[in-house]
């Protein structure tokens, strides 16, 4: 298949400012190349790829979906880079067999129905505003096969039948994550510094069991960071910024004793999750979203009560009985990129035939 990948205009590919849609932008574009499909990334100026063919745009970033309200009107800034991507696409989509879009945007979604080529839709997020649920449900009702979902949890969010919508699980190249039997007394927290993340509930595990939590990510919201900090100010607990090295990111996930995830909002599908399995760590995450689904309660770690920070606890203190070679075998088993590029590859042969 000759397929044309269109990234986030929140960043450019490879800053670390999308999240976790790059990390699965990477994993799909090499494992359908290593297939033998011919791969084309669409992507803001500045974006690299090594061995993978990109196509760069310039213009201004969008922003974010995640940081706006329910009722937030469709916006564009001047020389979008949003818009200019599609431009882009629109021009050249007779090229390819399938243009797949990784934007949680509604331009894009908005403009299924007039691409001459199949628009898929990756939906890397739950619902966010009813701009873009009413566009989701226009595909939904005419062409359900074209809307990706990360986990059931998340296609439940929208306001419309998800159900004949596929739902694919994300995967890695558990190959390039190292295994670690015994781990060192600290908790470690991943994600985006922001409150939808809820870091103040694992802060709160930390001081509760006096175990140390490592906190590593982008510092996105820097008042709600400054805020935990002066409402614990004696927890045991360490920032270490942001991990762009992935051999540091493995060495800090392998040797933490647990990975919590105290999410407020529903994960569409948690990569950090399959990443602290690959290394052989639990996950203790509340029974919201994705993780709560990829995680199996008392085999790979634990899935307790939303908001309860003494359920939390309660894991932290059982977390021993987990057989961390488990959580490693889970993964090469059902999050490998093999196991995902068999899915993608039913997926977009199912929905160009």
């Amino acid at each position: 298949m000759r397929l044309l990948l269109v990234s986030t205009p929140i960043g450019t590919l490879g800053s670390g400012s999308g999240g976790g849609i790059e990390f699965t932008i990477t994993n799909v574009a090499q494992e359908m190349q290593r297939r033998g499909h011919q791969v084309t990334i669409l992507a803001p100026d500045g974006s690299t790829l090594a061995g993978i063919e990109m196509i760069t745009v310039p213009g201004k970033g969008q922003i974010s979906v995640q940081n706006q309200y329910e009722d937030a009107p469709i916006t564009l800034p001047v020389n979008s880079v949003l818009a200019n991507l599609w431009q882009k696409a629109r021009e050249i989509q007779h090229n390819y067999d399938a243009v797949v879009n990784y934007a949680y945007d509604w331009l894009p979604f908005y403009l299924t129905p007039f691409f001459q080529t199949i628009l898929l839709h990756h939906v890397s997020m739950s619902f966010v505003t009813h701009s873009i649920d009413r566009a989701l449900a226009s595909i939904a009702q005419k062409y359900p096969e074209r809307l990706k979902f990360g986990s059931f949890a998340q296609a439940q969010t929208f306001s419309f039948d998800t159900s004949y919508c596929p739902v694919i699980y994300h995967g890695l190249p558990v190959d390039q994550y190292n295994f670690s039997a015994t781990p060192k007394k600290y908790l470690l927290w991943l994600g985006r510094i922001a409150p939808e993340k809820a870091l103040e509930d694992g802060v709160r595990v930390a001081q509760m069991t006096g175990i140390p939590l490592r906190i590593f990510g982008k510092l996105e919201d820097r008042e709600y960071w400054e805020n935990i900090q002066q409402n614990f100010p004696d927890a045991p607990i360490e920032y270490g910024g942001f991990l762009d090295n992935k051999a540091d990111l493995q060495q800090v996930i392998g040797e933490s004793m647990a990975l919590l995830m105290t999410a407020r909002w529903v994960e569409a599908f948690g990569n950090v999750v399959i990443e602290s399995l690959a290394c052989g760590t639990p996950v203790i995450t509340y029974d919201r979203g994705g993780p709560g689904e990829i995680i199996t309660d008392g085999e790979t770690g634990f899935v307790v009560k939303p908001d309860s920070v003494v359920a939390l606890v309660e894991a932290v203190n059982r977390i021993a009985e987990i057989d961390r070679l488990c959580c490693r075998r889970v993964v090469e088993e059902k999050f490998s990129l093999e196991a995902m590029g068999d899915r993608l590859e039913q997926w977009l042969t199912s929905a160009i035939a």
